[in-house]
């Protein structure tokens, strides 16, 4: 499949060099021309175990470029991820303007047909939020909205990309469901679940599982004090 992932931090880069490995056609993009070049050169812009090995390999498979052009990046895309960050503003909620701005220029560039994703990690309801942002852009289109949270670990990223746990897809269509299963054939088959909800319940996974995993520290944690004060062994 022809796929394009704008945004290409942490998540996006792996997920450009992952989706590639699937066997895909993948086109990463980005406001920094100076961190594409990096990558179009095989250079990792950040470090990750296997990320650079990774990424020198698919592009010289040929299946994976980057290019700093959006109307290039996106004009033949099928599966468009966007991976951008969501930052905390000061009062704790999400930054959405770069997943606004993103979806304004792939409702721009992409062709109609285009299954738009969101992967980067945002609040409930954005999908409905960029819905009005993609029809105000071309009102004429009527892209489909699908969440595909990530779940990578700094330190593990790659082999969270190409060995998940599970796949989450959330969407409102027969279409979109198809369309994932089409994009992770590779991964299903080889035995990685593939978990489908609507799009609310696949948005709000996310923060489901980081709050999840900071409440099992803080468990561990209470009880490595807990065994400090009795004698015991937390370990044994």
């Amino acid at each position: 499949m022809e796929l394009a992932v704008v945004g290409t931090g942490h998540v996006g880069a792996v997920t450009c060099a992952a989706l590639s490995a699937l066997g895909h056609r993948v086109v990463g993009t980005d406001v920094d021309a100076a961190k594409l070049d990096q990558l179009q050169r095989g250079v990792p812009p950040f470090h990750e175990p296997g990320f650079g090995e990774l990424l020198r390999d698919e592009m010289r498979s040929g299946r994976l470029r980057f290019d700093p052009s959006f109307a290039a990046a996106l004009g033949q895309a099928e599966v468009v991820f966007i991976c951008v960050g969501t930052p905390p503003r000061i009062d704790g909620s999400a930054n959405l303007v770069a997943v606004e701005s993103s979806a304004r220029l792939v409702a721009r560039h992409a062709p109609k047909s285009a299954v738009i994703v969101e992967k980067s990690t945002v609040i409930v309801g954005t999908a409905g939020r960029l819905r009005p942002v993609l029809d105000r852009a071309r009102p004429d289109h009527r892209f489909e909205i699908v969440s595909n949270p990530e779940f990578l670990r700094e330190g593990t990223a790659v082999r969270d990309a190409m060995s998940p746990d599970r796949i989450l897809v959330g969407s409102d269509s027969d279409r979109g469901f198809e369309v994932m299963r089409q994009v992770y054939a590779p991964l299903v088959q080889g035995g990685v679940q593939l978990i489908e909800t609507d799009v609310q319940t696949a948005e709000l996974a996310k923060h489901a599982s980081n709050a999840f995993l900071a409440l099992k520290i803080s468990f561990v944690n209470a009880m490595a004090r807990v065994c400090e004060l009795a004698g015991a062994d937390v370990e044994g």
